[in-house]
């Protein structure tokens, strides 16, 4: 195959791999026409799985070209903000619960509801499942698996330190203790600065009967108190050594490969359940997962069901039918399904999943069981994030929480600062 602008692009600066879709083959004038831009953020393991999915697809449905483009980190969407500038937003493109409302809202995502059920298969989904990607009474976007909160720990590090693996009542009092316990056994950090996750200070705050965002009208779910609590938990287990170092920690950019656990810079890793596939691919002792902390035992835990990733379509595209023909194949087909396992979630069609647990790896069925755990333990799904959510995480929450964590400021001054900033953000 020969190199083009039709070339998947690879890695995590989206370099070209050398590998094309359709190019260099005999299909007709007409694929052009057919033409596909897809983009999403994650893994070479991702790209991979997604590269495979995108060729079966084109080899049963003749005149398709699909272009992709794998980025990673920031790079995404500093990407999608050009695209929706320079209104040429990809065809299909990736989001999450945290960003789809933001970006449906400021006019990114074309509503799905016109292809729904005779070009987009969703019925078996469930309404439950479609109500995770609807936002206003539109339909913007299909979940491409379940997932959760989780937290995930090198079982090796802990047999070490002979400290029993965690269960999921540990509570956040009991989580400091043993953090700094497999610091010092370890050598390494016992676990994240989470304070700058707020996927991490989401179930924290529904634990406390809180939550990141109103639920009743347009604004912040929680006080300046709640969030000097969380600064101040953060803190004091930095200084008794019970995360990473600061330095460490402005790495992350919520991938895998620049997450404290993925560097192999801590033994805990607090991520989403999907992504075990990914760490544990690159990490060589094996890996276990439960849930995160909570406030006390028996208390609510705050974890709730959420579509672990999302395929949009443009809302500049002149290919709605085609991409939403595509995205149908991709969460509904049993042969894309063997191919894609759970790396994106558990998948929503029982069909798929049906059709994969068999095949999967130890690691997979691990975190099929995680979901089903949940079971029990998951409260309501919260309703959409609000516009300004995701400048929030990565403009206001990320940055000061590493000002706190070189300690340029103090939690007090950073709970401050965190609500005002966001109040700034936020908008309906």
């Amino acid at each position: 195959m020969q190199v083009n602008r039709r070339s998947f692009l690879m890695g995590s600066a989206g370099a070209a791999a050398g590998l094309a879709l359709g190019a260099g083959s005999a299909i007709p004038a007409f694929a052009e026409d057919a033409q596909l831009r897809a983009m999403w953020w994650g893994s070479n393991d991702r790209a991979k799985r997604t590269l495979d999915v995108a060729k079966l697809y084109q080899s049963k449905t003749p005149g398709v070209t699909l272009v992709g483009e794998s980025l990673s980190g920031d790079g995404y969407w500093t990407k999608l903000a050009t695209q929706m500038a320079g209104r040429s937003i990809a065809d299909i493109f990736q989001l999450e619960p945290g960003t789809i409302s933001d970006y449906s809202k400021r006019g990114a995502c074309l509503p799905l509801d016109e292809f729904v059920p005779s070009t987009l298969n969703v019925q078996s989904f469930g309404a439950d499942m479609l109500k995770l990607t609807t936002i206003d009474g539109k339909l913007y976007g299909v979940g491409l698996g379940l997932n959760s909160f989780s937290m995930f720990f090198d079982t090796v590090e802990f047999e070490k330190a002979g400290i029993p693996l965690p269960t999921p009542d540990l509570t956040w009092e009991e989580y400091a203790k043993l953090a700094v316990e497999l610091a010092k056994s370890s050598g390494k950090g016992g676990g994240p600065y989470a304070a700058r996750y707020n996927y991490v200070f989401d179930p924290w705050l529904r634990q406390r009967g809180k939550s990141l965002f109103a639920r009743e009208s347009v604004g912040l779910g929680f006080t300046a108190d709640d969030a000097r609590e969380w600064f101040d938990y953060w803190e004091k287990l930095r200084k008794a050594g019970g995360t990473v170092a600061a330095d460490v920690q402005t790495l992350d950019q919520n991938t895998i490969d620049t997450n404290c656990l993925g560097l192999g810079k801590s033994v805990i890793g607090m991520a989403y359940s999907n992504q075990m596939v990914g760490y544990q691919l690159i990490i060589k002792n094996k890996l276990g997962i439960t849930m995160l902390p909570r406030e006390k035992k028996g208390g609510p835990s705050g974890h709730y069901y959420r579509p672990a990733l999302i395929w949009s379509v443009g809302a500049t595209t002149k290919q709605g039918e085609a991409a939403a023909k595509f995205i149908s194949f991709f969460v509904n087909d049993p042969e894309a399904g063997k191919i894609l396992g759970v790396e994106r979630g558990v998948p929503m069609s029982p069909t798929v999943r049906e059709a994969i647990l068999p095949q999967l790896n130890p690691t997979e069925q691990e975190t099929v069981k995680y979901v089903n755990l949940l079971k029990d333990q998951v409260g309501e799904y919260p309703p959409p994030v609000p516009m300004g959510a995701t400048q929030f995480d990565q403009r206001v929450l990320r940055p000061i929480c590493d000002e706190l964590a070189f300690e340029r400021i103090s939690p007090a001054d950073a709970a401050t600062r965190l609500i005002e900033e966001g109040k700034a953000t936020i908008k309906g």
